[in-house]
């Protein structure tokens, strides 16, 4: 059993892939991959392991040998799934491996964005503390979390730990409706939980219902001192509206974790305006790459081909 990982690198760093190779004959490893070297590179395997390698239906065509894609992420959008079941493909893919990387990344967010963090990290820079006419700074008013109320769209597994860790700090949570579905969902809509949240977090996935989920008309419901946090997917939220809510002192903070194109080489707005004096946090798709989190990809994948074999 031969198998081929296209896009290593993407594991990053001291990742141990002993797991995986117990169940091989051979494991060829390359670290990245263009699409022009996807079917040279698969040529006589059975088992392709990808994270963001786009394996569409004319290179899934061109490899006759292949029986197996071992996704080394959640989403699966890069792989012609049609095609795929087409040809007799499987694909298995591996979910909740940084439930906790993300859910802390999350909480990190929300307390900085409370404490005005990066407002009062640029008046530090900027000499302000020394110039202070007594022992601190307080031109930027700040957020307790213990009895605040948090939302948060998507009640999953890491929704709900978000949950756990911010009812530690003594945060009122509530669970929205799931976006598309609010006539048949017992909870409330985010419409209607948006006026009274203190803080709204993302762990939804982006769909036709999710898109821009978080848009003009929605925050200008909001209390002008409400965080907004995105770990979730770029797009559930109109960055450009958040921002302009942001500058216009209509939203209280705004973290995201991801773009809607990543990475962002052509730029964004948000990345534009981190030099401007905002309450805005941005980081780099990199809440669930804790050493942890990246080694259970490693053993989720090892399971998907262990069970597979078993078949």
């Amino acid at each position: 059993m031969k198998a081929v990982i296209l896009d290593a690198a993407s594991l990053g760093p001291g990742i141990d892939l002993t797991p995986i190779r117990a169940h091989l004959d051979a494991l060829d490893v390359h670290e990245y991959s263009a699409r022009e070297q996807v079917a040279e590179r698969l040529a006589g395997a059975e088992v392709a392991i990808v994270n963001k390698v786009v394996l569409d239906g004319d290179a899934l065509a061109a490899l006759p040998e292949l029986k197996l894609i071992c996704v080394l992420a959640t989403g699966t959008n890069n792989i012609d799934m049609a095609a795929a079941e087409r040809l007799g493909i499987a694909v298995r893919n591996v979910t909740a491996y940084g439930t906790a990387s993300v859910a802390q990344h999350t909480l990190m967010l929300m307390l900085a964005l409370a404490t005005r963090l990066p407002r009062y990290q640029r008046d530090v820079a900027e000499g302000q503390w020394g110039e202070s006419p007594f022992f601190c700074l307080m031109d930027h008013t700040t957020l307790q979390l213990e009895g605040k109320r948090l939302v948060i769209v998507g009640q999953g597994e890491l929704g709900s730990k978000v949950a756990r860790l911010a009812q530690a700090f003594g945060m009122h949570v509530d669970f929205a409706a799931r976006p598309g579905n609010e006539a048949h969902d017992s909870r409330q809509s985010l419409v209607e939980l948006a006026p009274v949240a203190d803080a709204i977090s993302l762990h939804c996935p982006l769909t036709e219902a999710t898109r821009h989920l978080v848009d003009a008309d929605l925050l200008a419901t909001l209390k002008p001192g409400a965080l907004l946090i995105n770990c979730a997917r770029g797009g559930i939220i109109d960055e450009a509206a958040a921002l302009a809510a942001l500058r216009d002192h209509r939203l209280g903070g705004l973290a995201v974790d991801v773009l809607p194109t990543e990475p962002p080489r052509d730029g964004h707005p948000l990345l534009d305006a981190l030099n401007e004096p905002l309450n805005l946090i941005v980081t780099p798709h990199n809440a669930w790459i804790t050493p942890e989190a990246r080694q259970r990809i490693v053993a989720l994948t090892a399971d998907n081909l262990r069970h597979w074999l078993a078949d």
